[in-house]
């Protein structure tokens, strides 16, 4: 696979459709992100699909030069990210980034997504740490609670996040959540596809994703939100990598390192999420649903961490 040393951005004041850019907002390992405007002067976030790996762009060039080689690989990643950007756009959720248009151009294709003014969860982590404050419970259940919401309807179309984690999640100005980038998305269950590369956060990125063999589902997703949450009553630090957890006792359960500070049942549900053995987590959303608004959980076994 040929390594791209050179695959730059669009520059600022491209346009293509009705949409201007007016600067890039950050780079990831399959796509660039943008602010822009469209025709009418609203802001906007556009997401262009531009796997690095795969492509080569020069400074000014709005089509990527892709080596015969890698054709394929980028074509199927390509029809991903569209259909991706069908399925997200029929989604009308207040807690998932809202869709307005996607389009095919320049030999790659582009998602527009409304813009959004706030900060995210890591921000609000880092804010939180500066003045040496722990986080709420009510302010996390809050947030989850309805963040579950937008991810249960992500789920019933058989779609994937991959990527859950305090900079993927948007707080509005009013504390509501927004699920944002779906760069690392997949369709449907069973095992990973690696052909295009996998991007996600060790420390935030289940078991599975990391070559264990077993299948995604919506259980993957669940173990990012216990990491999430671990991460947040932790000050932010991203915990260690799960196939680095076996072997090396680096993870003390949530249960036992903030007893007495958070509530049993949210340390528990924590410590349940972040089971290495897919079938020892929660296996929907709707579960962590009903323990997050106040249900008992209901514990199997009481060794779980151990497992």
């Amino acid at each position: 696979m040929l390594s791209s040393p050179e695959c730059h951005s669009l520059p600022q004041g491209f346009e293509f459709d009705s949409y201007r850019i007016d600067q890039l907002l950050s780079q990831g390992g399959f796509s660039f992100v943008y602010l822009a405007h469209d025709a009418a002067g609203t802001p906007v976030v556009i997401k262009e699909y531009l796997p690095a790996h795969l492509v080569q762009r020069p400074a000014g060039a709005a089509e990527p030069h892709i080596p015969p080689e890698n054709l394929g690989s980028f074509n199927r990643g390509l029809r991903s990210f569209l259909e991706e950007a069908r399925l997200l756009a029929r989604i009308r959720h207040p807690n998932i980034v809202a869709v307005l248009n996607f389009a095919k151009a320049n030999r790659t294709a582009y998602l527009v997504m409304r813009h959004e003014t706030g900060h995210t969860l890591e921000t609000h982590m880092v804010d939180l740490r500066k003045r040496r404050v722990a986080i709420d419970e009510a302010f996390l259940r809050l947030v989850f609670v309805r963040l579950l919401s937008g991810l249960r309807e992500v789920h019933k179309e058989k779609l994937l996040h991959l990527d859950l984690k305090p900079a993927n999640i948007f707080l509005r100005q009013d504390g509501n959540p927004v699920l944002l980038d779906f760069g690392a998305a997949r369709w449907g269950l069973g095992a990973a596809d690696n052909s295009l590369g996998c991007v996600y956060t060790p420390g935030f990125a289940a078991p599975e994703q990391q070559g264990s063999g077993e299948a995604l589902g919506p259980w993957t997703d669940i173990y990012a939100i216990g990491a999430t949450l671990y991460a947040c009553l932790d000050g932010g630090v991203i915990p260690p990598a799960a196939k680095m957890r076996p072997n090396n006792p680096a993870l003390e359960p949530a249960q036992s390192r903030w007893a007495g500070r958070y509530s049993l049942q949210l340390l528990e549900l924590i410590d349940w999420c972040m089971q290495l053995a897919i079938d020892c987590r929660p296996q929907s959303v709707h579960a962590l649903q009903k323990s997050l608004n106040g249900e008992l959980l209901e514990i199997v076994d009481p060794n779980w961490f151990q497992s």
